[in-house]
């Protein structure tokens, strides 16, 4: 949808934030520009809907070159994201949801109408719809702002560094909103982050830029992450790049124990039959079957159990959901070095050893680069 053909920026100081950059942005896609700061990413951005004019080179939409339509038209076409939201302080938060649609015409109940299923989209609750931005959090107000950026559905939504000015939870919580909303909606998103976590967590491909606007890499984050371009890509993405592309492993192929499992109320033949597997730990689950710790195999006995006097079990994952990564996090955080795979309700659906979940590792990097070289 949008195609970047050796831009370039030059400011009149002799500056370049910009230079010969060419990009092909596939559409209904989320394309991610990292970098350091001056390296030209949030100039990129704002050149895309004209806020910032490109001293050489083109920028087409659709094949179509932007500078061939009115600016104001360009960019009531492109719903744009910043950080803090940049919400109208004076306007409640339906009123600022409707502001494009209002430019472009519609009644004001239209609009507001509009605005009410957004914010159900984006997960703010109706009673929220006459308060003003103080008086929402700060994921709040970014939720507004990527409401009001969808009002007028727009094919293309620019997002400069939208969760930088939030803690991680909430920046965690507004990821996952994001890539539940494109899912749905299917919009070209062209977003800005010096974040390369965020960047590989949510990009469908990902251009890691360097100082002076020059484009470093432009790849899927599982190739980034396998096959950096140079020493600069490799040093940007960090030491841990190796954890970082487990991401990209599904979990559903790891086979699950459930002999170490154990209910509270088991019996003492249960736990005695559970001993016989022969792990040294075994997990205690409540009567819903959710996680309460880990027990000493040899210490476990039946009757009423202290679940304080328990181990805990880490970090449990979702298995064939979640990624080997987690599966692994989920080892390393346990005391016992197993970690504990549940369905989508918590229930324990069993559990699995680091020998395994390495195992598995080894097996997915091979078949990895089995892929790589057919694909060669």
């Amino acid at each position: 949808m949008i195609r970047i053909d050796s831009v370039t920026k030059r400011y009149p100081d002799g500056t370049t934030a910009v230079d010969r950059l060419s990009l092909e942005i596939p559409d209904r896609s989320i394309t991610v520009l990292v970098g350091p700061s001056g390296c030209g990413k949030t100039t990129t951005l704002r050149m895309i809907n004209r806020m910032v004019e490109p001293t050489e080179g083109t920028i087409t939409l659709d094949g179509v070159d932007i500078t061939r339509q009115p600016v104001n038209t360009l960019r009531r076409s492109m719903g744009y994201v910043i950080q803090n939201a940049g919400l109208f302080q004076h306007r409640t938060i339906l009123d600022n949801i409707a502001t494009v649609p209002r430019l472009l015409g519609w009644s004001k109940d239209r609009a507001r109408g509009r605005a009410r299923e957004l914010m159900e989209r984006v997960g703010l609750d109706a009673s929220l719809a006459r308060r003003y931005p103080y008086q929402l959090s700060g994921g709040q107000q970014q939720r507004v702002g990527v409401a009001r950026a969808l009002a007028a559905d727009p094919p293309v939504l620019l997002m400069d560094e939208p969760f930088s000015a939030v803690d991680p939870i909430v920046r965690k919580g507004l990821q996952d909103e994001l890539l539940r909303i494109q899912a749905e909606l299917g919009k070209t998103i062209v977003f800005v982050t010096h974040d390369i976590d965020e960047a590989i967590k949510i990009g469908t491909m990902v251009a890691v830029m360097r100082t002076g606007g020059h484009l470093a890499q432009y790849a899927p984050p599982a190739e980034l992450l396998s096959d950096p371009a140079d020493d600069f890509v490799e040093d940007f993405l960090g030491t841990d790049r190796g954890i970082r592309r487990l991401s990209f492993f599904p979990s559903a192929a790891l086979e699950l124990q459930t002999q170490p499992v154990v209910a509270v109320d088991a019996t003492e033949q249960q736990i005695a039959a559970r001993r016989a597997f022969g792990a040294p730990y075994l997990l205690v689950t409540d009567l819903a079957g959710k996680p309460l710790g880990w027990s000493p195999a040899d210490e476990l006995t039946a009757g009423p159990v202290d679940p304080a006097r328990l181990l805990p079990y880490g970090r449990p994952f979702v298995h064939g959901r979640e990624s080997l990564r987690a599966a692994l996090d989920g080892t390393v955080l346990s005391p016992t070095g197993w970690a504990v795979g549940v369905d989508g309700a918590g229930r324990v659906t069993g559990v699995v050893s680091q020998q395994a979940v390495a195992e598995a590792i080894r097996t997915a990097h091979a078949e990895g680069h089995t892929a790589e070289k057919v694909a060669g």
